[in-house]
């Protein structure tokens, strides 16, 4: 999940609605495994000159550590993930968010035959950047060549680049489908959203209705009244059921979420110039 708005506790973020993250890592309702129990991480910014991250193996219903800290820390933005391997090793490097200078990334999904892309894939990461790779993810290897391919500047473009050189070294390799992926970055401002699949069946993704609407809807709901205007969700699974109150990223597409009007497009992978 991905929150942005006025600073709140990260306690009400993770822990107190109905379905929370915390809720989904043990009970998942459209995820591919029901359970999510190989790690966390959460990654906010605050005061310092980049975003803070807290990792853990220990699945996220049980670690007391982020029910302590998440007591006490109040952020405008933040990015929380739980883990359910799909091959590589659960240790803490492999938890999601992945940081690089003043940017966060998350990845949902999966890049099917990595173990047959993955040395293609690593060559292609810029020189500069791969010493900078901490674990053996397929989702840290597509930030690191999103990241190659001009992230900082032009995410929408960087991204559809990186996801484009994927499927191209997926077909060079015999891999079908090569690319499931819901993506979430951000530099600390804006988020950037993508929902794509090589195989146009993707995992679930939703941003939230603007926060005015959703409490003219739904008076009743006194957590709505806490929120400011600007407030943005962005979920795999709602957070509760209210009507109105979510949006499904449509196959394919991409979006912008920041202060003011969010930006939603079209999204088509770039495939590599030879």
């Amino acid at each position: 999940m991905a929150y942005s708005g006025d600073p709140i506790l990260i306690e009400d973020l993770l822990f107190r609605p109905v379905h929370s993250l915390i809720d989904q890592s043990l009970h998942s309702r459209m995820g591919a495994t029901t359970t999510n129990g190989d790690g966390f991480g959460i990654g906010w910014y605050g005061d310092g000159p980049a975003p803070a991250l807290f990792k853990c193996i220990e699945p996220a219903w049980n670690e007391r550590n982020l029910q302590e800290i998440s007591r006490q820390i109040r952020t405008p933005l933040m990015f929380a993930h739980v883990r359910a391997s799909t091959g590589t090793p659960v240790q803490r490097s492999n938890c999601h968010p992945f940081r690089h200078g003043n940017w966060l990334w998350m990845h949902n999904g999966a890049l099917r035959g990595f173990s047959e892309m993955k040395r293609d894939l690593a060559m292609a990461v810029d020189p500069s950047l791969y010493s900078q790779i901490e674990g053996s993810t397929d989702s840290e290897t597509l930030f690191f060549l999103a990241l190659t391919f001009g992230l900082t500047d032009d995410p929408l473009t960087a991204v559809a680049r990186a996801v484009g050189y994927v499927e191209d070294v997926g077909a060079r390799h015999g891999v079908e489908n090569p690319v499931q992926a819901t993506i979430a970055t951000t530099d600390g401002v804006s988020v950037w959203i993508f929902r794509y699949s090589t195989e146009q069946q993707t995992r679930s993704l939703f941003f939230s209705t603007a926060i005015a609407k959703v409490r003219a809807l739904h008076p009743e709901v006194e957590a709505l009244h806490g929120l400011g205007d600007e407030t943005r969700f962005v979920v795999s699974e709602p957070l509760r059921d209210l009507e109105g109150a979510w949006n499904e990223v449509p196959e394919s597409y991409a979006a912008v979420i920041r202060p003011g009007e969010d930006e939603i497009r079209p999204f088509q992978p770039v495939s590599p110039v030879r």
